[in-house]
């Protein structure tokens, strides 16, 4: 039985240069000068490996797929057809889950994953383009809430250093549960979707700050998932109220400060994904004095909405708050059955009260990345209309 040590030489081996097959190409999300994973015309993807000491290597991909050892101790494998997007995947070597040496790693599932990127034909909102281009910086800030320095991602619009009079519109992006401030900007290609929108003329130039969800006081431990109440797959998250106090006391001064933002919550929203979907609407229905402009991308939380109770009443008077909302959107994906639910709950719970929302269903994804990229295309492009 080899060691995990070795195990890992093994794999740190093997970039795979055998002559592959004619009809595939590497993965765009391989590292520099690896040919394997490979993508095939009709979507199969092909593994291989080197691990001569294995009995036994297995990919999880859309199922469990086992290798086949040849003499040399390559394994290898081809896994039917693989829906387009962005998928995270692991090599099982003897019961060992393990990233691949061939794949760029990405944090999600609270770890550090392969992933790999499944092209979509004929889509490329989400691919770089020979246009404007802004740029994503790290923004590093002081809480005063937690005590401690925190790092948001900030996206500013190709226009933001040459038209120096110009102020922007601010959207604050929530990552999932398992995910940080990283997976909007890697896994979501946040600022290739905004440049190419911009560049089209179908999204405002705006700033996008996609900070840590997680935020904890001094002495706070960090809230438990609740256990699961719903449909198979589904969860309740206890969301703590400490990142909206972050937000509101410190992320918010400080980037009016740093950047070039455009006062007033008229030019603010919020939105997020899955967890961040609640933490969005939680700071962002939570606070109208601040925000305008609200998305929830997949949210669970939407299953409980009660119009009467939920966000403290806000939501009961539709016509009141019709005033202050300027966009209520909340989008899941078709094969996501209990995150569709709970937005088709939702949507139905607001119109009982005539609160006015844009609904949006991606047809074919489940709780993955083009679900979310979908989402935010069809957000942004609704963002801050009409402002002067």
């Amino acid at each position: 039985m080899p060691t995990t040590t070795t195990i890992w030489l093994m794999l740190a081996s093997a970039l795979c240069w055998a002559q592959p097959p004619g009809d595939s190409h590497p993965a765009v999300s391989n590292v520099w000068g690896s040919q394997y994973p490979r993508i095939h015309s009709d979507l199969r993807v092909s593994f291989r490996i080197q691990a001569p000491q294995a009995q036994k290597v297995q990919v999880r991909l859309g199922g469990t797929h086992d290798m086949t050892r040849a003499e040399d101790g390559t394994w290898s494998v081809t896994i039917p057809p693989q829906i387009p997007g962005f998928h995270y995947y692991s090599l099982v070597v003897d019961g060992v889950a393990v990233n691949d040496p061939g794949s760029e790693t990405y944090f999600g599932s609270s770890r550090q994953s392969s992933g790999i990127e499944i092209p979509e034909k004929g889509v490329d909102y989400y691919e770089v383009k020979n246009v404007p281009h802004g740029e994503v910086r790290q923004f590093r800030y002081f809480s005063q809430v937690t005590g401690a320095w925190r790092r948001a991602f900030v996206y500013t619009p190709p226009d933001y250093d040459t038209n120096l009079k110009a102020r922007y519109p601010v959207l604050l992006l929530q990552h999932g549960g398992g995910e940080d401030e990283r997976g909007w900007v890697v896994q979501g290609r946040t600022d290739i979707i905004l440049d190419n929108l911009i560049a089209e003329k179908q999204a405002v130039p705006m700033i996008v700050v996609i900070d840590n969800s997680y935020a904890l006081k001094p002495g706070e431990s960090p809230a438990a998932m609740r256990p699961p109440s719903g449909p198979p797959g589904s969860f309740r998250i206890v969301i703590s109220p400490t990142f909206g106090e972050v937000v509101v006391k410190d992320l918010l001064p400080a980037l009016d400060k740093r950047y070039r933002t455009r006062a007033g919550r008229e030019h603010r929203a919020i939105a997020g994904l899955s967890m961040g979907a609640a933490f969005a609407m939680q700071i962002g229905l939570g606070n109208l004095d601040r925000f305008s402009h609200f998305g929830s991308f997949s949210g669970t939380v939407m299953r409980d909405l009660d119009v009467k109770t939920s966000y403290g009443g806000v939501l009961n008077d539709g016509a009141a708050f019709n005033k202050k909302c300027r966009l209520l959107f909340i989008a899941a994906g078709t094969a996501e059955q209990s995150r569709l639910d709970a937005a088709r709950h939702a949507r139905a719970e607001l119109d009982k009260v005539g609160v006015k929302h844009v609904a949006f269903d991606s047809p074919g994804t489940d709780h993955e990345w083009l679900t979310w990229r979908r989402s935010l295309r069809e957000f942004a492009v609704r963002l801050f209309r009409n402002q002067q």
